[in-house]
């Protein structure tokens, strides 16, 4: 789901005023114009000066200075058009974020900004802050849409072996990083791929003067500002606060001796030089309990055959059968349309919180043990469900090999994703306009 600290960037992104432009009408409204060609698409100025605008605002409210005013244009006009670039990309393959799923993303951004509210309260919570519905939901598509391509293009292809696991779980035995949380900042420095011996020791010239700079006392955030190449480099660096079991496998050993306000000397992986500065640290609680639940449901999705109304009768018609005394599991492998459990008769692993999307676990949640709910839509389609049995597990060790697969993943997917984009970049016709 999106993280919150994404949703406080968009809202500030969105109720930053445009940039004050030299292209202006008699009446003083901003003209539009073009900041950059990018293959087929062009970036706006609109675009430009409002990501412009939200980054001196993030600026001044966590009150570190930004790079000098030509590097900083410079930094965010590179960073709208790789947005475009992975826009155009997303539209290229078919990847599209839907009425219904964008709905169910701001209804869990109305609940974070009110527990009792529902998507209908969004505008007005927005309008508070200071927002439009109508840009934050564009805005909103936009992440996701973002989200889930990197995801495709990036996550999907970055494997993490039995051995990388096995390693990472011995590891977390006793060990210091994974029994605290830290508040890290973090600078990034990209190696080019197939860097000559030059190239590398310039990189890591640059990497040591940031390090001297940084522990003779200068601002992390403001050097970060200006010379990591991170996604969250104009925001000083900051990636917040995490617990041990999900800071990425490589800051792992880097940690270990570090302390609050210490800096790490430059390290190297596959693609990049990193410096992490960890802000604060606390211990943790590492063993944990949650309620599970063993449901089996019946999905039923529109496609190009069967209509969204269909879809329901058809569910309707089944629940109806099932009160009649008709077997569950039969009626699932009859119309389920779930790959994974339709065979099943319907049943799906022991899950906890967070498993399911809203609506489904909403659903489960407030049914009894054999109760059977009524058809609901969710993102993937009609769905009716039985709770089949329920427990509280102690998933310490689940929750360790978890983390262990995330932390890893996590670990490669900056670098996997920095090189992704340094070649979306280096294939891309761009022209500057401005």
């Amino acid at each position: 789901m999106f993280k919150i600290n994404r949703l406080c960037a968009a809202i500030a992104l969105l109720s930053a005023p445009f940039a004050a432009a030299d292209e202006l009408s008699e009446t003083g409204e901003f003209l539009d114009g073009v900041a950059a060609i990018v293959n087929e698409g062009v970036v706006l100025k609109s675009s430009y000066y409002r990501a412009l605008d939200s980054i001196r605002r993030q600026a001044r409210e966590n009150e570190f200075r930004l790079p000098p005013e030509d590097i900083l244009k410079e930094q965010v006009l590179e960073r709208v058009i790789l947005t475009e670039l992975q826009l155009q990309r997303a539209e290229r393959i078919g990847l599209e974020v839907t009425d219904a799923m964008l709905n169910q993303f701001l209804t869990d951004v109305a609940r974070r900004m009110n527990p009792n509210a529902t998507l209908a309260d969004l505008p007005e919570l927005l309008a508070a802050e200071g927002v439009s519905y109508q840009e934050f939901r564009r805005q909103m598509r936009e992440d996701v849409t973002l989200e889930q391509l990197r995801r495709i293009a990036v996550g999907q292809q970055i494997q993490v072996s039995d051995r990388e696991i096995a390693q990472c779980l011995t590891d977390i035995e006793d060990n210091v990083v994974v029994n605290s949380e830290y508040n890290l900042s973090h600078i990034l420095l990209s190696v080019p791929e197939d860097a000559s011996s030059e190239q590398v020791e310039e990189v890591e010239a640059v990497a040591k003067l940031v390090y001297d700079r940084a522990i003779d006392g200068a601002n992390f955030g403001e050097l970060a500002a200006r010379y990591s190449q991170s996604p969250t480099a104009l925001q000083g660096g900051n990636l917040g606060w995490m617990k041990g079991e999900e800071v990425p496998t490589i800051f792992t050993d880097v940690l270990v001796p570090l302390r609050e306000g210490d800096v790490s000397e430059p390290f190297r992986t596959a693609a990049s030089i990193h410096i992490v500065k960890v802000n604060e640290m606390r211990g943790t609680i590492e063993r944990s309990e949650e309620n599970q639940m063993k449901v089996r449901h019946i999905l039923v999705q529109p496609n190009e055959i069967i209509d969204d109304s269909t879809a329901e009768q058809q569910l309707k018609d089944a629940y109806e059968k099932i009160k009649a005394g008709e077997d569950f599991g039969e009626l699932a492998k009859l119309l389920s349309d779930d790959p994974g459990s339709a065979n099943e008769g319907g049943e799906l692993p022991w899950s906890g919180p967070g498993s399911f999307v809203p609506e489904f676990e909403r659903t489960a949640n407030a049914l009894e043990i054999g109760e059977l709910s009524e058809p609901f839509r969710s993102q993937f389609g009609w769905h009716i469900l039985e709770v089949l049995e329920r427990r509280v597990y102690d998933n310490t060790e689940d929750r360790k090999r978890q983390s262990c697969q995330a932390r890893i993943r996590n670990g490669k997917m900056e670098d996997e994703t920095q090189l992704w984009l340094r070649r979306l970049r280096d294939e891309a016709y761009v022209d500057l306009r401005m």
